[in-house]
């Protein structure tokens, strides 16, 4: 008696076969057809986007229009740089000889320590820090209203030059630091908060002052303070895009990312997150091996200083070492700053997408080009 292997079922082809199994939906014969997939004349299909869909229209559009991003973060970062290296030059010819002075012979000075030495100084540490974060405020907001600049156009597949994103952008500037003022101005209280509790905890260790309980305080209130300030950070995140792509003032634009946050804050909190950790990975792969280059080319100068070596012989011994650090640092800035924000403009598409139908209206704007 033959053993039934199962290869002549009821269905397998066989002398005795029944008839064949009905098509799978989808096939021809079925009598239904799957939909058509929505249309992508750009970098994402114009339609409610998932996860994959906004990472994948994120490095679409920096591959496509990587000329037009990066080329303003560098003339945007660039610029800024000059202006604290131009301050920076400015304050040391002013001070260099009381900080020379202050490096060799400070143990001569202890009359007119404080008047003489410590305060041009620190005035001129106070200039060049009030230039700086001038300078990067300026430039982060270029960047958050260049970026979705760039949007308007990747979305609907045309073509852009780096003279257009600039004219789309820059008059953008003021609004957009006005729509990132409160985010900003919260994690500076935090970063204020964390400062002045670390400074009294170490004021609490080298004396015998009562700080630590101030220390711990400061602490628990950085704390409690960080989840209202990543609240306020998420709620408002969309405001850049909606300043340059609907030409939003700063408080319209606030109130318009909430409205378009509301309902969707975690979705919107966890694709951002996930864009500021790929960003800061990349970031530090590229700057890491720029730092150890830096570090190599300044060790023979560094081993033939001698103990008196003056401020400016170490600045020189240190200066390709600086000229890498800086150069990784802008290249790391470009891309942790450049990345997540076409993902927060992809996110504000999306967000519009999903509230308010904007799919029929790209289509057709796409098709009308």
């Amino acid at each position: 008696m033959a053993h039934d292997s199962g290869w002549n079922g009821p269905h397998a082809g066989g002398p005795h076969a029944g008839p064949p199994p009905p098509p799978p939906p989808g096939w021809p014969g079925s009598g239904w057809m799957p939909p058509p997939p929505p249309p992508k004349p750009g970098v994402i299909p114009l339609a409610p986007m998932s996860l994959s869909d906004i990472l994948g229209g994120t490095f679409t559009t920096m591959g496509r229009y990587w000329k037009q991003l990066f080329g303003i973060a560098v003339l945007i970062y660039g610029g800024a740089l000059l202006l604290v290296g131009a301050t920076v030059a400015i304050a040391y010819s002013a001070t260099s000889d009381s900080l020379d002075k202050l490096v060799h012979n400070s143990g001569e000075y202890d009359d007119s320590f404080g008047s003489d030495l410590v305060a041009p100084l620190v005035i001129a540490f106070g200039v060049v820090c009030v230039v700086a974060v001038l300078a990067m405020v300026i430039a982060n907001a270029a960047i958050m209203a260049a970026c979705p600049a760039v949007l308007q156009d990747a979305v609907l597949g045309r073509r852009t030059t780096i003279g257009t994103v600039w004219r789309r952008a820059w008059p953008r500037v003021p609004a957009v630091i006005g729509a990132m003022l409160l985010p900003w101005i919260a994690w500076a209280l935090i970063m204020g908060v964390f400062m002045a509790s670390y400074v009294a905890l170490i004021v609490s260790f080298v004396s015998d002052d009562a700080s630590t309980a101030w220390a711990v305080l400061g602490f628990l209130l950085m704390i409690a303070l960080i989840p209202v300030a990543v609240w306020v950070w998420v709620l408002f995140s969309l405001a850049p895009a909606a300043v340059v792509f609907e030409s939003q003032g700063p408080v319209a634009a606030l109130r318009r990312s909430a409205r378009l946050v509301k309902g969707g804050w975690w979705r919107v909190f966890g694709i951002s997150m996930l864009a500021w950790f790929i960003a800061m990975i990349a970031g530090y792969i590229i700057q890491f091996p720029l730092t150890i280059i830096g570090m190599m080319t300044s060790m023979p100068g560094m081993a033939e200083m001698g103990p008196d070596a003056s401020v400016t012989d170490t600045l020189t011994a240190m200066a390709s070492y600086m000229v890498f650090i800086m150069l990784g640092s802008i290249i790391s800035q470009i891309v942790a700053t450049t990345f997540p924000q076409v993902v927060t403009g992809l996110l504000y598409v999306d967000q519009r997408i999903r509230k308010e139908n904007l799919a029929p209206a790209l289509v057709e704007a796409a098709a009308a080009q």
